[in-house]
């Protein structure tokens, strides 16, 4: 009996905002190394997950949720998706089966048939379907649309269908070596994976507009004391109005946000750590480049 080969290679995670890339990401990986919340535009930057198997290593690159960029940061945002469809092995195409089809979704649809790659239908969040026959319709729409490799209902939240997503994802990677350690979860910055947590939670904690007028860059980890590493995260808005939501009555806000985080934050480091917070205001930050190559959204 024939031995198979080992196989590597990228795999691109693209769909629309609330899609549950994030979520399939960190379920994939085992840990959290990318921001998850109901608002759109959570993700800002290319994330890359590995995951090694016996037979594979497959490097998963989260993607933007797919939206008409208006600022230059959505501008840069839909520049790095379009980058990772056209640099990877195989598309992976994650829709929310609760949602109807709209123009966004025929979008990203356009972006995987142009992007010429073996492509897999992820139709997520079953585990909230009324009834799994409501997929029939969805299933033919997309199959009529595109040859997909595979087309899988699944559950990003659950893990439910995903060895059967990695096993299809294996059939259509190049054959290779692997690309990054065995024991390499991400090669994301750490400081880079801990703002994305601290933002995470001024996600779960402030309304509708602040989401999008935020960000977190780590701007110092000191680590004189290690047992107890301080990191200092600077906390971006556009108006001091939005400051003072942030920090809350008394500071109680930026104190919730610092807590929760510290302890996501934590449990990935695997030691105590001093999380320093606090907010700067730089006006139209969206729109402005030295900004946002600070941040480390890169054109």
């Amino acid at each position: 009996m024939t031995e198979k080969a080992y196989r590597s290679g990228f795999v691109g995670l693209v769909g629309r905002p609330n899609a549950g890339k994030s979520t399939l990401l960190n379920y994939l990986v085992g840990e959290k190394i990318a921001a998850v919340s109901n608002k759109p535009q959570t993700t800002r930057y290319k994330i890359r997950g590995i995951v090694s198997r016996p037979e594979s290593q497959i490097v998963f690159i989260d993607t933007p949720g797919v939206h008409k960029p208006g600022y230059l940061l959505n501008r840069r945002m839909m520049a790095a998706v379009e980058d990772a469809v056209l640099s990877v092995d195989v598309v992976v195409l994650i829709r929310d089966a609760n949602v109807s089809t709209g123009n966004g979704d025929r979008f990203v649809l356009d972006l995987v048939k142009r992007s010429g790659k073996p492509a897999i239908l992820l139709l997520n969040k079953i585990d909230k379907l009324r009834t799994k026959e409501t997929l029939l319709p969805l299933i033919d729409f997309y199959r009529n649309e595109h040859d997909f490799a595979a087309i899988i209902p699944a559950s990003a939240l659950k893990g439910e269908a995903v060895e059967t997503l990695l096993g299809a994802i294996d059939e259509h990677l190049p054959e290779g070596e692997p690309l990054f350690d065995e024991d390499d979860l991400t090669d994301q910055p750490m400081r880079m994976i801990v703002a994305e947590m601290v933002r995470e939670k001024i996600l779960a904690s402030t309304g509708e507009e602040i989401p999008y007028v935020t960000a977190v860059v780590t701007e110092k980890w000191d680590e004189t004391d290690p047992e107890k590493p301080v990191i200092h995260c600077a906390i971006f808005v556009e108006r001091p109005s939005q400051k003072g939501i942030i920090i809350g009555k008394g500071g109680a806000k930026l104190k919730a946000i610092g807590t929760a985080a510290r302890a996501d934050i934590e449990k990935l480091l695997g030691r105590h750590i001093h999380l320093q917070l606090f907010v700067k205001v730089v006006e139209d930050w969206r729109n402005k480049e030295r900004e946002l190559n600070e941040m480390g959204v890169s054109e």
